[in-house]
């Protein structure tokens, strides 16, 4: 499965030379990632208010080409790797099919703030959006 993202992009984003600041995309990647599980049925404060959480422990990203005030982006993200106990999501930030930035995001699952197995419904669910 990949979901598509639109974002706009705010003033407030851009640096000095008028272009989205490189930190700003983890908070792309971020709302893309939320976007793609609750659209996929899985919202991810229903994930977390069972005491799983999954935590960025790994974070990449290459950039090809800026962003700007007013412009609208699309990420789009796909769980590309799923383990017993992590996810690898993998991103696109696109601009009218113009290829921005991609990279990827990696998770470890934690119950009780200690690395655990994903919950095996969980694990399911997950798997099913993963081999899509």
């Amino acid at each position: 499965m990949e979901s598509v993202t639109r974002i706009k992009v705010r003033y407030a984003e851009t640096d000095q030379m008028g272009v989205v600041h490189h930190a700003v995309y983890a908070v792309y990647l971020e709302a893309a990632r939320v976007d793609f599980l609750e659209r996929a049925g899985l919202p991810y404060h229903r994930v977390e208010a069972r005491g799983v959480f999954f935590p960025v422990v790994e974070l990449g990203l290459t950039f090809r080409a800026p962003a700007r005030f007013g412009e609208e982006v699309e990420v789009r993200t796909r769980l590309a790797e799923l383990s017993s106990r992590a996810l690898l999501f993998r991103y696109r930030v696109e601009r009218e099919g113009v290829l921005l930035a991609e990279g990827f995001t990696r998770h470890l699952c934690q119950v009780g703030g200690r690395a655990a197995r994903i919950p095996e419904d969980l694990y399911r669910a997950l798997s099913v959006l993963h081999l899509r």
